[in-house]
């Protein structure tokens, strides 16, 4: 135990071991020296563009003229029902 005790003492009196100094910072994805205010603004123009054009090309569609089906002859045999609609079957244990 007075060893475990000796060795962490003379770990943090040099600077070594489990103890970070301050050059051994870590530097993680979103600290890599990007301007954030730069990205934004590209991410919003591209948004605004892409915004513009879906609304320019939905005008261009909808204004185009199209095709109007006439309504189908109304035959009678089309919707006839010749046949009753059989009973729902029945399951259970005194069928």
């Amino acid at each position: 135990m007075a060893t475990a005790v000796a060795r962490h003492a003379l770990r943090r009196a040099t600077g070594g071991g489990g103890s970070r100094t301050l050059g051994s910072k870590r530097n993680f994805a979103s600290s890599a020296h990007h301007d954030d205010a730069y990205e934004a603004e590209k991410w919003e123009k591209i948004t605004y563009a892409g915004i513009f054009t879906c609304t320019v090309l939905a005008i261009y569609n909808l204004s185009k003229p199209h095709r109007h089906y006439e309504e189908p002859p109304p035959y009678p045999y089309l919707r006839s029902r010749q046949k009753d609609i059989p009973p729902a079957p029945r399951y259970g244990l005194f069928t």
